[in-house]
């Protein structure tokens, strides 16, 4: 069996060969055994949104900001899968929300 590191970095592999169909599958195998893996739920995020799965995109957006509460990066890309699809004012929220985590400056 596969580390979840090994399965992640193999869906990397994938996707830069342009298979990205097996990219996620790789990665959606790795959840299927890791469900709190973080880059893997990021990485499904950014390239469902891409293939116009948006539903399945955002859960996996808001997945990651539930494994990391305390990570800006987690809420800014909350906010651009909102964004990329058409959901504003969920977007902006988010956005909102990234600043809060991120403190005053």
């Amino acid at each position: 069996m596969s580390t979840a590191d090994e399965l992640y970095a193999e869906g990397d592999r994938l996707k830069k060969a342009g298979d990205l169909d097996a990219a996620i599958g790789a990665w959606q195998e790795l959840l299927s055994n890791h469900p709190d893996h973080v880059l893997a739920h990021s990485a499904l995020a950014v390239h469902l949104q891409k293939l116009g799965k948006f539903d399945e995109a955002i859960k996996h957006a808001i997945r990651v900001t539930e494994l990391e509460p305390n990570d800006t990066f987690s809420f800014m890309q909350l906010s651009v899968i909102y964004q990329r699809c058409g959901r504003i004012p969920e977007a902006e929220f988010a956005m909102a929300r990234a600043h809060e985590v991120d403190g005053p400056h």
